[in-house]
């Protein structure tokens, strides 16, 4: 009987250490108090996994800058932020201005080889920096795809589909840039932050 007895006191302290190792582990993954959300950008999701739009993105906000495509397709840049982890996002949106249904070029993907393999992206857009003499390219992930929105296709008349893309960032010194995307006209943009 001692022996059954002990075996069920061994029992109950492996299940009393493993509840104590358990619930200081997930007390020490909780957030200490501080009720801050992690200053991580919106696209950093996107470019992990899915790449597709959030409802964020589709909210409409007032164009910085608009560069023209072939066929009356636009792509409007809505925001351009330097963020502290040494990148630039820039935000927007394609539109469809024309009367008829459009298919983005696949020259937007650029042509990399690497790029090329991960399907249709903004791959091919890049910040020129005329000041510092300079041209940043799309970044990637550890598997080479670029940190853009992927998966564009057909876009109907009077549509927009949100788009971002990520780029190294200049120097803190250089506010503006211009952003070039193949078969579209270049523009001048802000960079805030």
């Amino acid at each position: 009987m001692s022996i059954r007895f002990t075996a069920q006191a061994r029992t109950g302290m492996v299940a009393l250490t493993i509840a104590a190792s358990l619930s200081l582990g997930v007390a020490g993954c909780g957030g200490g108090g501080d009720d801050k959300k992690p200053e991580t950008p919106a696209s950093a999701s996107k470019a992990s996994g899915g790449s597709g739009p959030s409802a964020q993105e589709g909210q409409s906000q007032a164009a910085l800058a608009e560069l023209r495509g072939p066929d009356g397709l636009l792509l409007q840049i809505t925001s351009v932020q330097r963020d502290s982890g040494g990148f630039v996002t820039v935000n927007g949106q394609f539109k469809n201005d024309g009367s008829k249904s459009l298919v983005i070029p696949s020259e937007v993907r650029g042509d990399e080889t690497e790029i090329l393999q991960h399907g249709t992206s903004l791959g091919g857009a890049t910040l020129v920096d005329s000041r510092g003499k300079k041209r940043y390219y799309v970044l990637r992930d550890t598997d080479g795809r670029p940190l853009t929105t992927t998966g564009l296709t057909t876009i109907e008349p009077g549509q927009t589909i949100p788009v971002f893309m990520q780029f190294p960032s200049p120097p803190t010194s250089t506010t503006e840039v211009t952003l070039q995307l193949p078969t579209f006209s270049s523009a001048l943009i802000k960079i805030s932050g």
